[in-house]
């Protein structure tokens, strides 16, 4: 397969934070006298961003704007604070990066989590990583599934579309993908199950990053 680029997901792709996304969310929760959620129920309530897991932490009756907002800007706090306490790459991934900038492969990351704390993962955990493009949520460009994102990292890596292959492991990924016509990959060892990413349009699921490499040489 003649691919010029890859783009990635972070969160359940490239890193697990899924502890530290729970950890602030259910402190957050529990100041402010909700029930929190199990680790579990985050795999289904992250991916859309930050806003958006605030929204469906918080039981329904409590999801007024006001309330969100409030709730919001305490879990930044906090997250910013303790995003890097557990959360790690997956197992396979530092050889995987090594491996694709030896072949001079064009990266990027891009991610439904805010710019900054997207570029504070990414420094600490891939900082040697000669990354085209790390982009995160910004008000300039609408979240994934919107394309928008992806096509700019497209365009500064002068590469079409069709040359580059986008690894995801949720919905909002394999969407993604498809609108920016690029080569949508499923992540099994990420938050969501192979039957999402297949029902969303991913073209090819793996079971461990390393198979990525071979993926290139078919």
């Amino acid at each position: 397969m003649n691919f010029k680029g890859i783009i990635f997901d972070l969160d359940g792709t490239l890193a697990d934070t899924l502890a530290d996304m729970a950890g602030s969310m259910n402190r957050v929760l529990t100041r402010y006298g909700y029930p929190i959620r199990g680790k579990e129920d985050y795999k289904l309530l992250v991916g859309r961003g930050l806003e958006n897991l605030v929204r469906q932490a918080l039981p329904a009756k409590a999801r007024r704007n006001e309330n969100i907002e409030k709730c919001l800007a305490a879990l930044m706090d906090d997250y910013n604070k303790n995003c890097l306490v557990e959360t790690q790459l997956y197992a396979g991934i530092p050889e995987l990066l090594d491996a694709l900038t030896q072949l001079k492969l064009k990266l990027a990351v891009f991610s439904n989590k805010s710019e900054p704390l997207t570029h504070k993962i990414v420094s600490k955990l891939m900082g040697n990583v000669p990354f085209i493009k790390v982009t995160g949520a910004r008000a300039d460009y609408p979240k994934k599934p919107d394309p928008a994102g992806a096509l700019e990292i497209c365009t500064l890596m002068a590469v079409p579309p069709e040359q580059i292959l986008y690894m995801g492991d949720t919905d909002v990924d394999m969407i993604t993908a498809n609108r920016a016509a690029m080569y949508a990959v499923g992540a099994l060892w990420g938050f969501r199950s192979k039957e999402e990413l297949q029902a969303h349009g991913a073209r090819v699921l793996l079971n461990h990053p390393q198979e990525l490499i071979g993926m290139l040489f078919e």
